[in-house]
């Protein structure tokens, strides 16, 4: 069997012309991806020929504007890309979404600077959103310290985004919504990468640790986080209307969701050949592993479709989405996460000691999927922010 051919399933919306073509070019570079899956394991890092053919499939730069070099792909079609990418190797799907969330933040840079980071630049723009370090205020700019986790695809960056908290005089800015932060970018060669990417899952990405002696960084190649809830400013460059945080669950949800429909495939094959220790039929003969495999399935179909959902109201909605749209794609989020590990766990269990071993694709989708959900896009504290919204609460990033 070929890596990303699924088995029958429930059926599925047509996709669009745009979506096949994404997927299309997937497929083009499938056998690379395949070819070089385990050597990404081993080496903890995506291979140059994986990077290099991400690259010139256009994928690293899939969600930034044609104005900076970009193809600007459709919502849906990109997360069409990264679900396929996903089946064939979560490693380099992930590469993909987060540089696709990165790639968001060319619409809120100045358009100079996003077309220096992401059209003067082939390489990846990849960091840490997750608030480290810090950025004292100085003339022109800010003066940049710190460390920062989980660079995904540190091995092929060209620049790295680090988010810190603003300092004055030494001390924290505090606004009324709590402390300032803001997303630097420096050349990646003004950073110290370390080994430090040793993880249960999602081996190939590269998601390493990097540290930064003090930089001067200009205003120019900042954004201001809290700008990053809104629309990005109208301007003829801007490619998305989608707030930076509400696009962001759309550049992870699919990898969990290509990964879930890579395990169910995999268990389907392994069902229809395995006969268990001690027993006269195959176990896809067993009205048990039949009732469990339907259960799985209908989490996956679910998730799909509660996605799909969400983001076609992401579009429809453009610049005019609000709390409600964000408390719809947060908890999408968190119910696809919490569906597609269900439906991996079950057909993991189901398939006993042959999912074990490092040889099953099962494996890998057991580890990976639990490596991929734990990032806080996807997050189940997503379920207690939108209840507490739906009370008559604010909806807070998390609590």
């Amino acid at each position: 069997m070929d890596d990303g051919a699924l088995r029958p399933s429930l059926p599925q919306r047509r996709p669009t012309t745009e979506e096949q073509e994404w997927v299309a070019r997937v497929e083009k570079i499938a056998p690379v991806i395949l070819a070089h899956r385990e050597r990404a394991e081993q080496e903890r890092a995506a291979p140059v020929e994986v990077y290099e053919a991400l690259r010139d499939t256009g994928l690293t730069r899939m969600w930034v504007s044609r104005e900076f070099g970009g193809e600007q792909a459709g919502l849906l079609a990109g997360l069409a890309a990264i679900t396929a990418l996903a089946r064939l190797d979560a490693s380099a799907a992930w590469l993909i979404g987060v540089q696709g969330a990165i790639g968001r933040l060319s619409d809120y840079l100045p358009e100079e600077s996003a077309r220096r980071l992401f059209q003067q630049n082939d390489r990846l723009v990849i960091g840490g959103v997750k608030p480290a370090g810090r950025a004292e205020q100085v003339d022109g700019g800010f003066l940049l310290e710190g460390e920062w986790s989980l660079a995904s695809g540190s091995a092929h960056a060209g620049w790295l985004v680090c988010t810190a908290y603003v300092t004055e005089n030494g001390r924290p800015v505090v606004t009324g919504t709590g402390p300032e932060l803001r997303a630097l970018f420096i050349p990646r060669e003004l950073a110290e990468i370390r080994d430090t990417w040793h993880p249960v899952g999602l081996r190939g990405t590269g998601s390493n640790h990097y540290t930064v002696a003090q930089t001067f960084v200009p205003t120019e190649l900042t954004v201001s986080r809290a700008v990053m809830g809104s629309p990005p400013p109208d301007r003829a460059a801007r490619a998305y209307g989608l707030s930076y945080y509400d696009f962001g669950p759309f550049s992870t949800a699919p990898v969990a969701l290509g990964l879930a429909e890579a395990a169910l495939d995999a268990f389907k094959e392994l069902a229809l050949e395995k006969t268990p220790t001690s027993a006269r039929t195959r176990l896809g003969d067993n009205p048990t592993t039949q009732e469990k495999l339907a259960r799985a399935e209908v989490l996956v179909h679910s998730a799909r479709l509660l996605f799909d959902d969400a983001a076609r109201q992401a579009v429809e909605a453009g610049t005019s989405g609000d709390e409600t749209l964000s408390a719809l794609i947060r908890l999408t989020a968190a119910t696809l996460a919490e569906h597609t590990v269900a439906a991996v766990d079950s057909v993991f269990t189901l398939a006993g000691s042959s999912s074990v071993y490092a040889t099953s694709r099962l494996e890998r989708c057991f580890r990976d999927i639990h490596a991929a959900t734990k990032h806080i896009s996807l997050s189940s504290s997503h379920f207690e922010t939108v209840g507490q919204y739906l009370l008559g609460g604010g909806l807070q990033m998390r609590r």
